[in-house]
């Protein structure tokens, strides 16, 4: 008779697999559209369907990284594919609210240094949340915070 021993490889995959996800989902990719006009796509393929046509600096989170390709998802919840090379790091973020102010410090009653209305794009100077406030860039002279609940792509 030959024993054989048992051994359980469920244990060890589950949490190699449960610290994977962990890992990725601690934060979110975000990178913005590097070219004048990008085109997105159904699936990972220029021969696929194109769906949307976006614009500079046009804020997209990285769902997937295939190299070459990335499912990204925009400001709106929808899922489609980039190709990278049309991606940069550089960051923006889109006003999600009908109007959005930028203030010269982060608070409130600080000087209004612009209103911003919805589905405009702003560079994101640093990506640090001081209080539920970031540091933005709009129009290459502005300098100053937005409240993160009024913008997408943080």
């Amino acid at each position: 008779m030959r024993l054989v021993q048992k051994t359980n490889f469920f244990p060890r995959y589950f949490f190699i697999w449960f610290v994977c996800v962990i890992s990725q989902s601690a934060y979110a990719e975000f990178r913005s559209v590097a070219s004048a006009k990008t085109i997105l796509y159904e699936a990972p393929s220029a021969t696929t369907k194109r769906v949307y046509l976006v614009g500079e600096g046009y804020p997209l989170e990285i769902i997937v990284n295939l190299g070459d390709w990335l499912k990204v998802r925009d400001p709106y919840g929808t899922l489609s594919w980039a190709e990278s090379k049309n991606l940069q790091s550089k960051r923006t973020v889109i006003v999600k609210v009908d109007k959005a102010n930028i203030y010269k410090e982060p608070e409130s009653k600080s000087t209004l240094v612009a209103t911003i209305e919805k589905d405009v794009v702003i560079e994101l100077s640093d990506p640090l949340i001081t209080n539920g406030w970031i540091k933005v860039r709009y129009q290459q002279d502005l300098d100053g915070y937005i409240q993160t609940s009024q913008v997408w792509g943080i």
